[in-house]
């Protein structure tokens, strides 16, 4: 007596399928990584600037509060920043020139 196997036609990825998504992925990930590491160093020198310019309404402050500008960025810490606010997270100092705040590069 023979048995008789039911066998399904199963619906699904052939190998060939399957190496072209992998290859479709494969591109873009390419593609889009190098961009990403682009725009971070882009987001970096953003949020320096933005630091910059709250040090320099710190400086306004402090010059209003006390009749004079600061000599440096010290004299502002602890009363008006914190003492990780002198520096960028990109490791940028922040120092006072003239009275205002500018990068030290």
């Amino acid at each position: 007596m023979k048995k008789k196997y039911n066998m399904k036609k199963e619906e699904g990825f052939t190998l060939i399928e399957m190496l072209l998504v992998l290859l479709v992925i494969s591109v873009l990930i390419i593609l889009i990584i190098p961009n990403i590491a682009a725009q971070s160093s882009n987001v970096q020198d953003t949020g320096c600037d933005a630091q910059v310019k709250m040090v320099q309404s710190q400086i306004q402050a402090y010059t209003l509060n006390e009749g004079e500008a600061p000599a440096s960025v010290s004299d502002l810490v602890p009363a008006y920043l914190n003492s990780d606010q002198t520096t960028c997270a990109n490791g940028v100092q922040i120092t006072i020139s003239g009275g205002e705040a500018v990068k030290q590069e």
